[in-house]
């Protein structure tokens, strides 16, 4: 790999703490630290991403090359730190953050003069830990990995994976907060964005009150990722805060179109360039549920569920409206805009939701039919991502009773079935009104719907299989995330089985997982 290529402007722009002592502390007035790696002589190579290492400029991976994956024994250009910002958290100001788990090797720059930025997550402390070890384990690793690309080929803004590996050390976990520690295996992921910024590094300048250095963050995120802006003064900053919003309400409406739940949407794990960051207590949509949220910290409040999503983006984007006001200074424009943000989220998430269900655009008596499919799937538990695998063959559906069945997780009695028929009877007048063919309709339905989501269980499944050695699974699930619009395997689209119920990891998972 090209790793004599990789530079840390970063470092040279902006003010640092240059001691590279891991002690974890407040650090004011500076946006990173200096910080070594732990280093892991006896680490393993799981799996590497070569495509996206192509991509990036970073080329084919050579023997030499498996140190740096492991963030061991690293080159002399290679000069590593880790960042500060702050955050809400849960709805309450947290204050100084950081990269607990992470650490930056720096930047690389391809052929197209994209530019990527290159982390390791699980590769030791940084004085942003929070009286942690800096450490991550195979199981939440792997998560991260296979997810990551996972979202990367629904077509859904993420960031990405490069590979993953094992340390050879293991972590002391407790898994689900509960008194019960345990060791399991460790792990490094080396992941890549074209920047790794967040919501939480503009909200630690404002509150630390360093509007110079925001300032000069603002100037450099603009110039390097908002090329299209091309205002001076306040207007700049206004251009920004509106593109910032655009880009989170179409991720948000991507996350619902695939049926993904973060379980974690705290300001710091909102990414400035709208992508899906920071993959801790996710899931995918089985069992349609508004109110689903996998993050067993969140129970309580369901601050996070599924279907709030576009609610908390809305309310993440007011606290750096108010992180952005000491550039901006109109309360009035920066009103404005959030309330148009509600506007725009919801008119994307119909037309989206046009898409899944092969309607031409979006009209009026649309609203209507949505409402009452939400609530038809969530009395009838349908999954979600078999129901419109389904509605695509809706005229071959030879018996509604057991094909749909087949995709509820609760029994359908006759009177549920008299629901269902009802429904799509109301579906196909409405296709009817449609002004494209219907081979048109079906190829908006066949786009927009995925037929292999990567559901929990069957990461739990690929993560005991690589505790035990075996790396079989791995391959399939990675073969058929990359084909997410095909049905490569038969057997990944069904609906999650019942015993996996009650099993930690295959629906509900803790912040540490």
């Amino acid at each position: 790999m090209n790793i004599d290529k990789i530079t840390q402007p970063f470092t040279k722009i902006f003010p640092g703490d240059f001691s590279g002592n891991t002690i974890q502390r407040n650090t004011p007035k500076v946006l990173f630290s200096t910080v070594e790696p732990v280093g892991f002589e006896d680490s393993e190579l799981i799996i590497f991403n070569e495509k996206l290492s192509e991509e990036i400029g970073l080329g084919k991976l050579d023997e030499k090359d498996i140190d740096f994956l492991a963030a061991t024994n690293l080159p002399e250009n290679i000069k590593t730190y880790a960042t500060a910002y702050a955050g809400h958290q849960f709805g309450n100001w947290a204050g100084q953050l950081g990269d607990g788990r992470a650490i930056l090797a720096g930047e690389i720059t391809n052929e197209t003069e994209q530019k990527n930025e290159i982390q390791w997550k699980g590769a030791g402390a940084t004085p942003y830990s929070r009286h942690a070890d800096g450490r991550a384990v195979l199981r939440s690793s792997v998560r991260e990995y296979l997810m990551s690309e996972a979202m990367y080929h629904l077509g859904v803004p993420t960031t990405r994976a490069l590979s993953l590996s094992l340390t050879g050390e293991s972590v002391v976990r407790d898994i689900m907060y509960n008194g019960n520690p345990q060791e399991e295996k460790g792990a490094v992921v080396v992941r890549t964005a074209e920047s790794f910024l967040r919501f939480g590094h503009f909200e630690l300048l404002s509150a630390q009150k360093e509007i110079n250095t925001l300032t000069e963050l603002v100037d450099f995120t603009i110039k390097n990722y908002f090329k299209n802006i091309t205002a001076q003064g306040e207007q700049k900053y206004k251009d920004f805060f509106s593109e910032v919003c655009t880009k989170t309400a179409d991720l948000m409406t991507e996350w619902f179109r695939v049926g993904f739940v973060h379980g974690v949407m705290n300001t710091d794990n909102m990414s400035i360039l709208g992508l899906t960051i920071d993959y801790g207590p996710f899931s995918m949509m089985d069992e349609y549920d508004l109110n689903f949220t996998p993050n067993t910290t969140d129970l309580l409040g369901r601050r996070y569920a599924f279907g709030k999503q576009g609610q908390i983006s809305q309310w993440n984007l007011w606290q750096l409206a108010n992180a952005l006001f000491s550039l901006i200074k109109d309360e009035k424009f920066l009103e404005e805009t959030l309330n148009r943000y509600g506007n725009y989220f919801w008119e994307v998430h119909d037309k989206m939701l046009c898409r899944k269900f092969g309607f031409d655009e979006l009209r009026k008596e649309d609203e209507e039919f949505f409402t009452n499919w939400q609530g038809l799937m969530q009395e009838l538990q349908l999954d979600y991502t078999l129901f419109f695998n389904l509605l695509e063959k809706l005229e071959s559906i030879s018996d509604i009773k057991t094909d749909f069945q087949k995709i509820s997780y609760t029994s359908l009695d006759d009177a549920k079935i008299k629901k269902l028929e009802d429904f799509i009877k109301t579906y196909n007048l409405r296709l009817k009104t449609n002004t494209i063919s219907k081979e048109e309709s079906l190829d908006l339905m066949k786009k927009a719907n995925p037929k292999f989501i990567l559901r929990n269980y069957l990461l739990f499944e690929c993560i005991e299989e690589i505790n035990n050695g075996k790396t079989e699974m791995l391959k399939k699930l990675t073969k058929a995330l990359e084909n997410p619009y095909e049905e490569i395997f038969p057997e990944f689209s069904v609906k999650k089985p019942a015993n996996y119920d009650d099993i930690s990891g295959c629906s509900m998972l803790s912040c540490s997982s």
